[in-house]
């Protein structure tokens, strides 16, 4: 990328970042009665795939490798996860979601999803339209990000 960004976007980026990052904390508050925390549950979502690499899921949540370790640690004497040989390097060990796991983001989500549908009833028609309208250019904004 050439030359400064266009201000327009740059100040929609600010708006962006400020309105996913009080969104995050918003997320993070939200089912304070629930046994799995914001980061917990990241994490079962990430490895319910087939299972993810210690520094893969330490990178996706944006921590260093012994803060993730000590989460799977609480998750697997949990029953949540397992940690099971690498299939490409017998060296490294990949974190899988065991159904037990499966079962607790099923319904922590179910939980999660209907407080925030409690939420969105205080919104006009137009403003729900316009939430369901922004959410593919949010997909595509973080498929962009991926990888």
């Amino acid at each position: 990328m050439n030359g400064s960004p266009d201000p327009r976007l740059t100040g929609l980026a600010k708006e962006f970042r400020e309105a996913l990052r009080l969104g995050v904390y918003m997320f993070r508050r939200l089912d304070p009665e629930g046994d799995l925390t914001a980061a917990q549950l990241s994490l079962l979502s990430m490895v319910s795939d087939g299972g993810l690499r210690v520094g893969d899921i330490a990178k996706n949540l944006g921590i260093k490798v012994p803060s993730a370790t000590e989460q799977i640690i609480k998750l697997e004497r949990a029953g949540l996860v397992t940690r099971r040989p690498d299939p490409d390097d017998s060296r490294a060990v990949q974190v899988a979601i065991t159904s037990a796991g499966t079962d607790a983001v099923e319904s922590a989500n179910q939980r999660r999803n209907a407080m925030v549908a409690e939420l969105l009833q205080d919104l006009s028609a137009q403003e729900i339209e316009q939430l369901a309208a922004a959410l593919p250019v949010i997909s595509k904004i973080n498929s962009s990000f991926q990888n």
